[in-house]
């Protein structure tokens, strides 16, 4: 059963952040707050964690388009193939914020996305999702929580939230009511900045 951990943005408990972390590194999967949608993530070094991800999202993993959830732009590096002042100047200008950039990947990624080319970095304005990362001491990866209402395509309530997924993960972090429009999706590996999917993030780099 899930455990429904009340965190508070403006202050985050480190110490419930540091327990979250080691369950994560351990293979727990926690739901957890952003600035756009409440997201699903798991320690990015952690494959059986990654493949349990898949599974509940009904895909393949090493197919999934899951985000590289990030403490800041140092990770980028780690992930990604050298990237050219312009694209570097637009990632620094918009995060952290509501957006995921579509960047390509490095032979660096983890083995289970070693055949992607591309990987989805995300830097959300979020203590909580940072403090989170800074605990675990590298990125999560993350997926958005999808509601099957065919009205609300997220789920806002964190306690609704909880009663859902109580079965499926380990942890809820209650960091309030979440936003119900994912983030805005940007493709930095053409020529020109590419919109995949408009959601909270402008449009407008």
């Amino acid at each position: 059963m899930a455990e429904l951990i009340k965190l508070y943005e403006e202050k985050t408990d480190q110490k419930q952040l540091k327990r979250i972390a080691k369950a994560m590194r351990e293979g727990a999967l926690v739901i957890y707050p952003t600035d756009t949608v409440y997201g699903l993530g798991c320690d990015i070094t952690n494959k059986a964690a990654i493949e349990k991800i898949a599974q509940l999202k009904g895909v393949k993993s090493e197919k999934a388009n899951f985000s590289f959830i990030c403490e800041d732009l140092s990770n980028l590096s780690e992930y990604t193939s050298q990237i050219d002042s312009g694209t570097f100047k637009i990632l620094k200008r918009n995060l952290p914020g509501p957006y995921t950039f579509v960047l390509p990947g490095n032979n660096n990624l983890p083995g289970i996305f070693k055949k992607k080319k591309t990987v989805g970095i995300r830097v959300p304005d979020n203590n909580i999702a940072i403090g989170l990362v800074k605990a675990l001491g590298n990125p999560i990866i993350s997926t958005s929580i999808k509601d099957e209402d065919e009205v609300l395509e997220y789920t806002t309530d964190p306690s609704l939230i909880h009663e859902k997924w109580d079965k499926l993960v380990d942890f809820v972090i209650d960091g309030g009511a979440g936003g119900n429009v994912g983030s805005t999706v940007i493709d930095l590996t053409t020529s020109e900045p590419t919109l995949i999917r408009e959601g909270k993030g402008s449009t407008e780099l």
